[in-house]
């Protein structure tokens, strides 16, 4: 049974980063089989409104301004109205929230469920259990999956994470990997720059992607080779740690900072490089890795989270999330590469070809809307019951804020009737729109 999916998170396109990618691969693949997909995410700069990309998928800019992190500010009910204009709009049956940061996946994915949506989350992330942050991001993903009919973690190692943190039970959540679309990740040798060994760095510049690692790593690492040369992509705070680590040791030229990019622009990045450096100090899945494998290059990452089950280990080197472990890789990758001892680049892709595939995971969710979809609808009294069990002061907290959801979407139902709200016409083929 086809269905129409609402995608929501805070990241999406024009913003860089493994989620997005994973929410436009992703509908893009539901749309090839059938389904209706539409994106909702916050307005970036000038974007704002309804856009079509590729296949006619539709991504709606909402008018909410990011606050921290590319995160619109917590503001519950006066989403509600919006939100509930587009489900209705575009008859949707399925609201899918990525990214456990996102304060609109989490809103959106709440509201659902008053309106008697099924809800289904994908977590991208993982958290630790000490630190105020994860503290608090754990209480909310514990929350928002109290009542979500099933859960997708891009690994095992995110699985057990997940299932620890928010207290959901583990058959309700589902280990479906992250897959890259290698037709667009294709080595190209002629690129390279021969006299040199090129490191690249394409991520997030935040402290999780382990940015004061990278930081404490350029100087040795120039320092040892003189033929070593670093190209960085993306954007974040941490930017400024980096570029002052460059003046202070007269790094500039050997140091290129190409700020945020697009992601048709990532292939062409990666292939000026020979090896590619994941600092992560915590990370699901990496889909960057992926990539880079693609385009041939040789992955050197922390050992941490569900990285070990991304690649297989001749075509990755481990190491410890520390400055000592990970220069002891580099110096692996570069002695092999010294040595003419790396895999050929077009053999490397080709295997990852054969391991990752969007449209397998596309077909590995489809199941999962197909069994969200049987489930038999909750009512209120259940919904209530489920939100009380969260915690003695949380759950009390969150009975009321439901009662008074309940509450607005029986007003906003009085003051804007469903049937007053214009629906948008069925289309056999979403590619038709373009």
């Amino acid at each position: 049974m086809k269905q129409n999916i609402c995608m929501v998170s805070d990241f999406f396109y024009p913003n860089m980063g493994g989620v997005e990618s994973h929410i436009y691969q992703l509908s893009q693949c539901l749309i090839e089989r059938g389904h209706k997909v539409i994106v909702a995410t916050h307005r970036y700069e000038d974007r704002q409104g309804v856009r079509y990309l590729t296949n006619g998928l539709k991504v709606y800019y909402l008018p909410f301004y990011p606050i921290y992190n590319q995160c619109i500010l917590p503001s519950l009910f006066t989403s509600f109205p919006l939100l509930r204009d587009i489900f209705i709009r575009e008859k949707i049956t399925i609201v899918h929230g990525h990214s456990a940061f996102s304060t609109l996946a989490h809103e959106a994915m709440f509201h659902a469920k008053t309106m008697g949506l099924r809800v289904v989350f994908t977590d991208h992330s993982l958290f630790g259990f000490a630190d105020g942050s994860s503290i608090l991001t754990n209480k909310v993903l514990t929350v928002s999956l109290a009542d979500c009919n099933h859960s997708i973690c891009v690994s095992h190692t995110s699985k057990e994470n997940t299932v620890l943190r928010s207290s959901v039970k583990p058959e309700m959540v589902s280990v479906i990997p992250n897959a890259v679309d290698c037709t667009k990740f294709i080595p190209d040798p002629s690129k390279q720059d021969t006299s040199k060994i090129t490191i690249v760095v394409i991520c997030r510049l935040v402290y999780r992607k382990g940015m004061d690692l990278l930081a404490g790593i350029i100087p040795d690492i120039c320092k040892r080779y003189p033929n070593i040369q670093f190209i960085i992509g993306g954007e974040g705070p941490k930017r400024i740690v980096l570029e002052e680590v460059c003046e202070t040791h007269h790094l500039q030229e050997r140091v290129s900072m190409l700020g945020s990019l697009k992601h048709t622009e990532i292939r062409d990045v990666l292939v000026k490089g020979d090896i590619l450096l994941n600092t992560s100090l915590t990370e699901a899945f990496c889909i960057a890795m992926v990539e880079a494998a693609s385009c041939g290059l040789q992955v050197v990452s922390t050992k941490v989270g569900g990285v070990p089950e991304v690649l297989p280990d001749d075509l990755i080197i481990l190491a410890e999330p520390n400055v000592p472990a990970l220069l002891q890789g580099l110096d692996k990758a570069i002695s092999l590469h010294a040595k003419g001892e790396v895999c050929d680049p077009f053999e490397r892709h080709q295997r990852i070809k054969e391991m990752y595939n969007w449209r397998s995971v596309a077909q590995r969710t489809e199941k999962v809307y197909k069994n969200v979809m049987l489930m038999p609808s909750r009512d209120i009294a259940e919904r209530l019951k489920k939100y009380y069990n969260t915690g003695k002061l949380v759950g009390k907290l969150l009975v009321i804020v439901t009662i008074i959801d309940i509450i607005f979407l029986s007003y906003l139902r009085w003051f804007y009737p469903d049937e007053n709200i214009q629906l948008v016409p069925d289309h056999k083929d979403q590619k038709q729109l373009t």
